[in-house]
């Protein structure tokens, strides 16, 4: 069997118990740091677990992951992972074809960074349209996806790469604004170290906002909509430090 277990959002504390007894319990533990990153290091999670945990790398998932699922089928194999396991495409598809050669899965959940937003924040869920990820090579997908949300009035959730280091919501804006320079002038919050005690959540136009200095990451950027719901403002206001002028776009 092969259990995807999800670490959650900061440290390795914020794993479930029942995640935690699956990797007490299984014949090996593995960790993947290529799509998302806790704040514990490999030494402190092999202690608080008291067993040994081996990285899986970027061709471990992909094109080699045919030797996880060969393991799955002898053996009790976890697989953890930053925030909730099946957000990242590349786990649903070793879950796919695991259960296509006859090896069971299952997932043990984690808090996830999508809905955590959510209460940083104070903004709607529903309000959310497609999300995407600024990267490190250029690209001008990012500024597509938000200009087709703001045509839909939802938000825009922006993941920002993590190789060959993490990105900062300053790098991001600035990355944004050279692909579009109009975007400067739309709002955003900032997010740095969801689910830590030093959590810092701003909201501002962009221009602004790439000029905040956020600390260290991990980040991530939201793109508002072109209005609000004035709860949605009321919260901004409180939790993320927001502008008044802000209020021009509660309807």
């Amino acid at each position: 069997m092969i259990t995807f277990v999800g670490l959650g959002l900061w440290d390795i504390e914020d794993i479930s118990i029942k995640g935690y007894n699956a990797v007490k319990e299984a014949d090996e533990v593995f960790i993947e740091f290529y799509t998302s990153r806790i704040s514990s290091s490999l030494d402190e999670i092999e202690k608080f677990f008291g067993r040994n945990v081996r990285v899986l790398e970027r061709s471990d998932l992909e094109e080699n992951s045919f030797k996880i699922i060969e393991a799955g089928k002898e053996r009790d194999v976890v697989i953890l992972t930053p925030g909730d396991p099946m957000v990242a495409t590349t786990h649903s598809s070793i879950k796919l074809e695991a259960e296509r050669r006859g090896v069971k899965t299952r997932i043990i959940h984690g808090a996830s960074i999508i809905s955590a937003v959510c209460g940083l924040t104070g903004l709607h869920n529903y309000r959310f349209g497609k999300s995407a990820t600024v990267s490190w090579h250029t690209s001008r997908t990012p500024a597509d996806v938000i200009k087709s949300n703001l045509k839909i009035d939802a938000h825009t959730l922006l993941f920002l790469d993590l190789h060959p280091s993490p990105m900062r919501v300053n790098d991001a804006i600035e990355k944004l604004i050279v692909i579009d320079d109009g975007l400067r002038k739309v709002y955003g919050v900032g997010i740095a170290r969801a689910g830590s005690e030093s959590a810092v959540v701003r909201c501002d136009r962009l221009e602004r906002l790439k000029d905040i200095d956020f600390g260290e990451p991990l980040h991530i950027l939201i793109i508002l909509a072109k209005t609000l719901h004035f709860m949605e403002y009321e919260c901004l206001r409180e939790f993320a430090s927001a502008p008044e002028e802000l209020k021009r776009l509660v309807v």
